[in-house]
């Protein structure tokens, strides 16, 4: 919780304590609570109605339709991708096995005989 340690806390409970005394921690606790609170509603009723104005604009459809796009154009890259490294394996493929014939080739005739 925001970086602070059971020590840390313990020591501004006790600052708190000497700098407000025990009769008004309950108090402030209290008007925290309702400040968080009110910060909370707040915060969803902005949320709602930039919610509600995105859906009269039409945005979302319009974000639906931007991220269905990007998610076809992914797959059909990935698509892509996967096809260029199968021909890049069967062309490899390919020149080692020609390769191979050489060496086998060349190594023929100077083999010793045992």
């Amino acid at each position: 919780m925001f970086g602070i340690g059971g020590g840390e806390i313990v020591f501004i409970i006790l600052v708190a304590l000497m700098l407000f005394g025990s009769d008004k921690i309950p108090e402030i606790a209290r008007t925290l609570g309702k400040i968080m609170a009110q910060l909370k509603n707040a915060t969803n009723d902005i949320k709602s109605e930039i919610q509600k104005g995105v859906e009269a604009n039409g945005l979302d459809t319009t974000i639906k339709e931007i991220k269905s796009d990007f998610t076809d154009l992914g797959a059909s890259i990935n698509k892509d991708i996967r096809e260029a490294q199968a021909k890049m394996t069967a062309q490899t493929n390919t020149v080692l096995d020609e390769a191979a014939k050489e060496v086998n080739e060349l190594d023929g005739p100077v083999k010793r005989q045992s």
